[in-house]
């Protein structure tokens, strides 16, 4: 009598392989399909923490303009900052608690802009308080030009100066480390950190250039997105009717 019960066995054997290749195959080809995170990017990524922030000041050096919108905390107070800038000089407000003016540097001509109320100020020791109304009226909604030797000259001139402004962002204290990625303003980004964080961070764009396009200061110093990098705009010294040269020195202000 012929006993079946081999090719049972064997059959078992062939269908269990069978579904044991197609499940090896199916993972297989998930695998390939998992999307490769550099995909499409400037390959920035795969650098050394050390070599993308290299990168990204070289990328910020090079370019013409950029354009800087955010926060700074300071010893002297917080100032939001909104300034367009490039190599020759730079526009935009400052704004602090009390105050708000603008600021515009055409090459070594700087001048500030306010209302007439930051022209004012009260003299110590005078009880019911005076103010400068001539001067204010005066140089009120005007550019007033700051001469070069005004003790404020160097500190508003670097709220306009590219170089300085991102130098002086983009300062990390400590180990430079890879952070993670993010999507800023629409673009992939790599963030690198001071630290593990404490020294500041600043995220860098995965597309295109290496621009550096959001910066957290360390300490809770504020945080700057930073965009439009390499998109010129006009730079042009105001009109001489705008314009009030009041002399050596600028006059106290209320700022």
């Amino acid at each position: 009598m012929t006993s079946f019960a081999p090719a049972v066995r064997n059959h078992r054997r062939t269908a269990l392989a069978l579904v044991l290749c197609g499940g090896l195959t199916a993972a297989l080809a998930a695998c390939g399909t998992e999307e490769d995170p550099d995909k499409g990017t400037n390959g920035v990524a795969k650098l050394t923490a050390a070599e993308i922030d290299e990168k990204a000041r070289a990328a910020a050096d090079a370019a013409s303009a950029v354009r800087l919108s955010g926060t700074l905390v300071s010893k002297g107070g917080t100032y939001r900052l909104e300034m367009k800038l490039n190599a020759e000089g730079g526009m935009g407000s400052v704004t602090s608690k009390k105050q708000s003016f603008a600021l515009l540097r055409v090459d070594d001509e700087l001048y500030l802009k306010a209302p007439a109320e930051f022209w004012t100020h009260e003299e110590s020791g005078d009880a019911g308080g005076s103010s400068d109304v001539g001067a204010a009226d005066k140089l009120g909604g005007k550019y007033v030009k700051v001469p070069e030797g005004d003790p404020s000259y160097r500190q508003l001139r670097g709220f306009t100066d590219k170089k300085v402004l991102l130098d002086g962002l983009l300062a990390l204290n400590g180990k430079v480390n890879k952070g993670g990625r993010d999507t800023v303003a629409g673009h992939r980004t790599i963030q690198i950190v001071g630290g593990k964080g404490e020294g500041g961070a600043f995220d860098v764009s995965l597309e295109d250039q290496p621009y550096p396009v959001r910066v957290a200061r360390g300490g809770g110093g504020g945080t700057v997105t930073l965009a439009d990098w390499g998109q010129t705009f006009p730079l042009e010294a105001p009109e001489e009717d705008d314009t009030v040269d009041y002399g050596g020195q600028l006059p106290k202000s209320s700022g």
